[in-house]
């Protein structure tokens, strides 16, 4: 009698861990969001003033380029509301893809209370790891397509492949408001 009680108080153990696990992944991540029947990638063009200064970047790639030591660094800027952000990406196959679409205009949605997300039309190179703290201003790649802004510091379990940082995201969480935000990409 002994074995079975036991038996049975682990699949009850194992129904529980099951059953939180799956609430957890629901509850967090670009992972629990379908994709809009529309897409939500789109590439509308940007005011001529801010195409012009973008085909006048540094070998035709968007952003500034500079030399840091033997590496590359990209920066790149977010409009957000009238807002400019500069973001420095990473040196990952994912971010240089990214730079290599713009510039984008995207409809990014709310997620969490802590993140804006827009899934792309094609998938990135992925290189994801576990960050553990997500900091306010952090440009991530959640799966293939997910695209992210983070304007929360907050800690996580998720894996993501690291796209970008904004330097300095002060006022990011009211400029990016509690709703659905357009952002340029450029």
């Amino acid at each position: 009698m002994h074995r079975t009680s036991t038996w049975g108080s682990m699949r009850i153990h194992v129904a529980l861990a099951a059953a939180f696990a799956f609430a957890a992944l629901s509850l967090s991540g670009c992972g629990s969001v379908q994709k809009r029947a529309t897409g939500s990638a789109s590439e509308a063009p940007l005011p001529a003033s801010r195409h012009a200064a973008s085909a006048a970047g540094d070998n035709e790639r968007t952003g500034a380029v500079s030399e840091e030591g033997d590496q590359a660094v990209q920066s790149i800027t977010l409009t957000i509301n009238g807002t400019a952000y500069t973001a420095t990406l990473e040196d990952t196959e994912a971010a240089r893809a990214l730079a290599e679409r713009l510039p984008l205009s995207l409809s990014m949605s709310e997620l969490n209370g802590n993140e804006k997300y827009c899934y792309l039309d094609e998938d990135l190179p992925t290189s994801s790891s576990r960050p553990g703290t997500i900091q306010v201003g952090d440009i991530m790649l959640f799966g293939s397509d997910c695209l992210v802004l983070f304007y929360e510091t907050f800690s996580s379990s998720y894996s993501y492949t690291r796209i970008g940082r904004i330097d300095d995201p002060s006022g990011l969480a009211q400029v990016v408001g509690s709703g659905s935000v357009t952002v340029a990409w450029e």
